[in-house]
């Protein structure tokens, strides 16, 4: 960090950028921890020191210093790279990374302004509201988030300024209203989901109910505890067995259960796409090529192998020639059903050509991170996704225009 970091707020963009570059978390910590120590009014830098808290796998802590900084200030700003040329305000709730579509991630480099308000319990009223061209609701659906969105709702319909992706729409994201919506669609394959309270689960486990009753699928199935993100606690159960030692070791109160759907490829290994829904435009984010059914890109190996990433260049390099095309009637079926103006999907394909969603949800991570010398491709890709969302935000403040 230099010292023009030290006069305001530098958001997950800028850490995790320095993160990516090789600079040690627990080193950016220990200098924030200085600074706050130093001017413990200074709100900007506690909330950086909770953001490299989370990053550096300190979440009891990094929450503690996220509440420390919103009791204290509830808005934060990121300036433009250069002139200003459009003001965008997010709505955000506390939380971790995961809580809040990370805006200033799609906004690096460029001629947007970003003002974050925080709102929600234990967040200091914000003094006024800076100007603004556009508002964004930031915050996606969880548990935690659905009621602040559902307070939100009346208050954002009245908002003077238009809006992308209200509250209303936001809750529609969610595991099982999701399914709900969307598997009715064609070409779109999405497991069935049903949230099981534990001691549903229990009594399967000691023979006085039976899955059927329970009205979830047989053996084998997909679970996972509420809001929970990027494979934190799933697991495939396959038995009575697995289900037992999976409720010993995860002490949470209810469920997401979803039939196991094989979506391996015929040379036996799993792929899993992010894509971006922008204003009904899909783009592709990225692709992670493994063995195993439980993907995640940073545990697929892509950096390692050289064969894998060439994959994922070509996916990327002909993806609407090619994937948006052969999936054009299921993205653009879900572009109508949730009329989200913007939206991020985690899916693969089925062996039959369908478009199977695992996820769909308003804060997924899409950066430009990556190193150049090891994703040459990626950066051409990340850009047209950034323009299309400069382009998102332009035409909301035009139409306010008229």
């Amino acid at each position: 960090m230099n010292d023009e970091s030290e006069r305001g707020y530098l958001g997950l963009a800028a850490l995790m950028r320095l993160n990516f570059e090789g600079q040690s978390l627990q080193s950016i910590a220990e200098e924030l921890i200085r600074r706050a120590k130093a001017d413990p009014g200074n709100a900007a830098s506690m909330l950086d020191l909770a953001i490299a808290l989370e990053l550096n796998l300190q979440p009891e802590l990094a929450r503690a210093a996220q509440a420390e900084a919103l009791k204290t200030q509830a808005l934060y700003h990121l300036p433009a790279a250069g002139d200003t040329s459009l003001r965008l305000l997010a709505l955000m709730a506390p939380g971790d990374i995961s809580t809040n579509a990370p805006l200033d991630l799609l906004l690096e480099d460029s001629d947007v302004s970003l003002d974050l308000l925080y709102v929600g319990a234990g967040v200091a009223p914000a003094k006024e509201l800076p100007d603004h061209d556009v508002m964004f609701v930031a915050m996606g659906e969880s548990e935690a988030t659905r009621p602040l969105l559902q307070q939100l709702e009346p208050v954002v319909a009245a908002w003077p300024r238009p809006v992308i992706n209200p509250p209303r729409k936001i809750l529609q994201t969610s595991r099982d209203e999701a399914y709900a919506r969307l598997h009715p669609l064609p070409k779109v394959a999405m497991p069935a989901v049903k949230r099981i309270e534990r001691a549903a689960l229990e009594q399967v486990l000691c023979g006085k109910a039976a899955i059927e009753g329970l009205s979830i699928p047989a053996f084998p199935f997909i679970i996972r505890p509420l809001d929970s993100h990027a494979g934190h606690d799933l697991e495939r159960i396959g038995s009575s067995a697995d289900l037992r030692a999976y409720l010993d070791k995860v002490k949470k109160g209810c469920f997401f259960v979803s039939p196991f759907v094989d979506y391996k490829s015929p040379d036996g290994l799993y792929r899993k796409y992010r894509l971006a829904l922008i204003d009904g435009t899909p783009f592709a984010v990225h692709m992670a090529i493994s063995s195993h059914w439980m993907i995640h890109y940073l545990n697929a190996g892509m950096r390692e192998s050289k064969e894998k990433r060439a994959e994922e260049a070509r996916f990327m390099e002909n993806f609407h020639a090619d994937f948006a095309i052969r999936h054009h009637l299921a993205l653009s079926g879900i572009h109508e059903a949730l009329a989200l103006d913007y939206l991020v999907i985690d899916c693969a394909e089925t062996p039959s050509g369908e478009l199977l969603v695992f996820e769909v949800d308003t804060g997924g991570v899409v950066h430009a991170l990556d190193p150049p010398d090891i994703f040459p491709y990626k950066r051409p890709a990340m850009e047209r996704i950034f323009a299309a969302f400069r382009e998102l935000l332009s035409q909301r403040a035009r139409s306010a225009k008229g």
